[in-house]
């Protein structure tokens, strides 16, 4: 069982991963820290996203000949496979440790297993340990590996009626300024924003990370800007200009969609398309998490933020579990997920 030291080394070892870099995707977010045998800590690493070393590896480097004899805290099972870069399994075993605490297990197919060839090769292994916290720390890349399909969040705003606009279409502002400053917090760490060809055709968007001021924000990647719809995009719709990656994914079908997007190993969708589609994702059973803004204002009239989802009876309702409401300036955000084993999809869709 993972003692003090360890424990303790594991919440480092967290805290050492949301540091490191605020997603990692396609890759899963993870921290090291690497433990001398009085519990003293030698290195600590992290992952920084595709391409670049494992967290095992990271902290192996820092250590040097120091990892010979230690154990090894890390938030993920150590990998199993050769991608972009080589398996930490094998590298912990080359280092010469004898001990690894991780805490979840890795849910990938083609990368798991490391944890039984590390006890093959003679080390103590121990996995489990704040597994809950590990995957909160990367709920949706978990959620995609596991499905084969993105984790969506879908974000709307309304007045406290529920409006998303005015009855004249108008909708800028019906939130202030902080909402609309965390809603780009929320999306730089999502690989994918989704709108449909509609809200492209009548607002022409930009959906990249901006200020108040229309100003770029400091993010080192923005996420892809994606359309969904059978209609054409504008030759000069700002969502095809070259500030970020821009796909059309010329479909109605929203499964279609979202497969073509895990075939581009997107694992987070950040959906912000009208009605009409979010009632088509409500409909598909394809939201995991909503993000509602909610301005203290009354419209009473005007179009509703859902449309077309196919309920027609109290009995088919969707009910979400309130995960946090936190006040951002004058509005409220509530997060919010759906009840039925993390998808809105029903029974025998």
């Amino acid at each position: 069982m993972a003692d003090d030291h360890e424990q303790t080394a594991m919440r480092r070892a967290l805290a050492a991963a949301r540091d490191a870099v605020r997603t990692a995707l396609p890759n899963p977010r993870v921290g090291c820290v690497i433990l001398d045998p009085s519990g003293a800590v030698i290195a600590v690493g992290a992952h920084r996203g595709a391409g670049t070393p494992h967290a095992e590896v990271d902290a192996l480097t820092h250590a040097g000949e120091a990892a010979r004899g230690a154990t090894v805290v890390v938030t993920q099972e150590p990998c199993n496979h050769t991608g972009r870069t080589g398996p930490c399994s094998e590298a912990l075993i080359a280092a010469g440790v004898v001990r690894v605490v991780y805490g979840m297990d890795d849910p990938n197919p083609i990368g798991a297993g490391g944890a039984d060839r590390l006890r093959t090769a003679g080390v103590d292994v121990e996995g489990g340990v704040l597994a809950h916290e590990a995957e909160a720390l990367n709920t949706a890349w978990a959620h995609a590996v596991r499905t084969g399909r993105p984790f969506v969040t879908w974000k709307f705003a309304a007045t406290l009626d529920g409006r998303s606009a005015a009855a004249d279409g108008t909708s800028r502002w019906i939130t202030g300024s902080a909402a609309r400053l965390d809603v780009q917090r929320l999306r730089s760490v999502c690989d994918a924003i989704v709108v449909g060809t509609g809200t492209v055709i009548t607002d022409d968007p930009r959906l990249t990370l901006r200020d108040d001021e229309d100003a770029p924000l400091p993010y080192d990647e923005q996420p892809a800007r994606v359309v969904i719809g059978e209609r054409s995009v504008p030759a000069d719709a700002r969502v095809r200009d070259d500030e970020a990656p821009f796909l059309h994914l010329r479909t109605r079908d929203v499964d279609d969609a979202m497969a073509a997007l895990a075939e581009r190993e997107i694992r987070h969708v950040w959906l912000e398309g009208g009605p009409v589609l979010a009632g088509a994702f409500i409909a598909a059973g394809l939201v995991d998490e909503v993000v509602a803004y909610l301005a203290p204002a009354l419209l009473g009239a005007g179009p509703n933020a859902l449309r077309g989802t196919g309920i027609d009876t109290i009995a088919d309702t969707v009910r979400l579990d309130v995960t946090d409401i936190t006040r951002i300036g004058p509005d409220l955000r509530l997060t919010a997920r759906p009840q039925r084993a993390g998808s809105t999809r029903k029974e025998g869709a």
